[in-house]
């Protein structure tokens, strides 16, 4: 069962108070270097199958992701299902990599 999230949220404020005194050890240390690895690596993944998808929208309706999200935005498009599958795809693929920027500190994966 995931714990709320502000017992999760204390739980980080615990830690950033035990680091800004000085007093991480190094089993923290490796621990939060691990897990933030393994998130990036989840959530590169993740986007690499997006991508792979939104290629093939690119394809199929012979214009960029971009180009369809901003004319999608403004209403030059309809309302078919592939429109809204395609909308969503970039949604997700843009909260990746900024996902993906958080976690690795990097300005684009």
């Amino acid at each position: 069962m995931q714990a709320p999230m502000t017992s999760t949220a204390q739980r980080l404020t615990q830690l950033a108070v035990l680091y800004q005194k000085g007093q991480a050890s190094e089993l923290m240390d490796r621990t939060l270097e691990k897990l933030l690895a393994l998130e990036t690596q989840q959530s590169s993944d993740q986007l690499a199958e997006l991508q792979a998808d939104l290629v093939e929208f690119e394809k199929r309706y012979q214009m960029t992701s971009t180009d369809f999200y901003a004319r999608y935005q403004t209403g030059e498009t309809d309302d078919r299902m592939d429109y809204v599958e395609w909308a969503s795809l970039v949604q997700m693929a843009d909260n990746l990599r900024k996902r993906v920027v958080l976690l690795t500190g990097e300005d684009q994966p």
